[in-house]
């Protein structure tokens, strides 16, 4: 009787069981089923300060890194899957150190569809450092650059400190401090303030432009340029507008002030009202990835604003990049123009790491142009480059010189290493650069 009575409570609690798991599947079958009715017409990402909206492939943010951004977009047409969303908040989460992420689900514009929304609550003060530069020339020797950025909501507060003998005709070494507002009342307004202090060191070949029995082009060239300068500080107010997601308008003024070397004591400013406009846009087919850049930047000095020397300075950028699978193919074209009496921070340069690559920047022109031309022509796959530079700088009333270089390294990100040679007769001299420069 007692063996009979646990046989059936043990076929009883089996019953149960296998009645509970049917109704928890039928259950998960009949939500997944519910979900699977939906398919996803937008994606919507929102932040503290900014949000953007995804309605096809192409349209991503560039807050979004690209990896994730397609994943992100790989949702629109697809339908409505509960695991992905988690993931994708997971990683968001993760790429913006946010607090939390949570996903909603809101109805669409058409039945059967839904708009996915990420909420992303960013920590209200969180604190970054960056190494914007860190780089070696065989020619220039160490450049670097590192900063520190407390982010509080939409305000931005950067200390940096600088050694570049890279960019520029001198080496500036100094301080950097700058504030950023990344929503001025609305996302389409961007409020910067920036101050810089630098001591300057000067190369021996600039300094001897400078020397009143030199005759040469040289000596010509510094009669229309300022004079060098042993300290420099520049306080740099900007607004830029979002006047579409792919063009941007930033206005504001600089206020430079050199302190000269010959003779000592002598300040000058170089006080000019700047103005940049940039156009990004990224377009996707079934293969390839097109990402368009251009630019065009002017600094225009004037008596205005106080300043002692007047000039225009004018800066004309394109950028065109091929992405398939591992390849990458770019195209980067630079041309400017400056009219006036310029300081020799203004004057373009060549021969750096970043233009006519494989050429020492004092053998081309120590004192910089106030003319110049370039063009880079890049091959990448996977971690492997090659590129080929060509351009020429030089002075209002002298002939252009084009020159040519060609170079091969390998590229992990930000991080380079390559060796390049400049296209000349005679021996050959190549230069070795390695680093990071934004």
């Amino acid at each position: 009787m007692g063996r009979a009575l646990l046989g059936r409570m043990k076929y009883a609690w089996l019953g149960c069981l296998l009645f509970g798991s049917l109704l928890f599947a039928g259950t998960q079958d009949s939500e997944f089923n519910v979900n699977s009715r939906y398919t996803v017409e937008t994606v919507v990402v929102t932040a503290d300060g900014w949000t953007t909206t995804v309605t096809s492939a192409s349209d991503r943010d560039e807050k979004i890194s690209s990896g994730l951004g397609k994943e992100i977009a790989a949702l629109i047409g697809e339908k409505l899957n509960p695991s992905v969303l988690d993931d994708l908040a997971r990683r968001l989460r993760k790429e913006f150190h946010a607090r939390t992420v949570e996903h909603h689900v809101l109805r669409g514009k058409s039945p059967d569809y839904v708009q996915v929304v990420f909420d992303v609550k960013l920590r209200p003060t969180r604190f970054d450092v960056t190494v914007p530069k860190f780089l070696y020339s065989a020619k220039q020797g160490w450049s670097g650059a590192v900063e520190g950025t407390a982010t509080i909501r939409n305000n931005g507060f950067t200390l940096g400190l600088v050694s570049d003998g890279d960019e520029l005709v001198e080496r500036n070494a100094g301080l950097v401090t700058r504030y950023e507002n990344s929503r001025l009342g609305t996302d389409r307004v961007h409020l910067r303030f920036q101050f810089e202090t630098y001591h300057e060191q000067w190369n021996g070949n600039t300094l001897d432009g400078f020397l009143p029995d030199r005759t040469d082009a040289t000596t010509l060239a510094a009669r229309n340029t300022a004079d060098v300068y042993r300290t420099r500080q520049n306080f740099e107010p900007e607004v830029t507008f979002v006047l579409a997601k792919p063009l941007t308008l930033s206005v504001g003024a600089s206020f430079q002030r050199l302190e000269d070397q010959f003779p000592a004591a002598q300040t000058e400013s170089a006080n000019a009202l700047i103005s940049t406009l940039r156009y990004h846009r990224r377009l996707e087919d079934a293969e390839n990835q097109h990402d368009l850049d251009a630019g065009y930047n002017l600094r225009a000095a004037t008596k205005l604003l106080g300043s002692d020397l007047v000039y225009a300075r004018h800066r004309v950028e394109f950028r065109y990049m091929l992405t398939r699978g591992k390849s990458v193919v770019i195209e980067d074209v630079s041309t400017g123009l400056i009219s006036g009496r310029a300081p020799l921070f203004e004057r373009f340069v060549l021969g750096n790491s970043s233009t006519l690559r494989g050429w020492n920047k004092y053998d081309l022109d120590p004192l910089g142009g106030n003319r110049m031309v370039h063009n880079t022509v890049e091959y990448r796959y996977g971690a492997f480059e090659a590129f080929y530079d060509s351009g020429a700088i030089w002075d209002q009333g002298e002939t252009a010189i084009l020159r040519h270089s060609l170079g091969v390294g390998l590229r992990q990100g930000l991080f380079s290493l390559a060796v390049a040679f400049p296209v000349r007769d005679g021996h050959i001299d190549p230069i070795f650069m390695v680093g990071m420069n934004y």
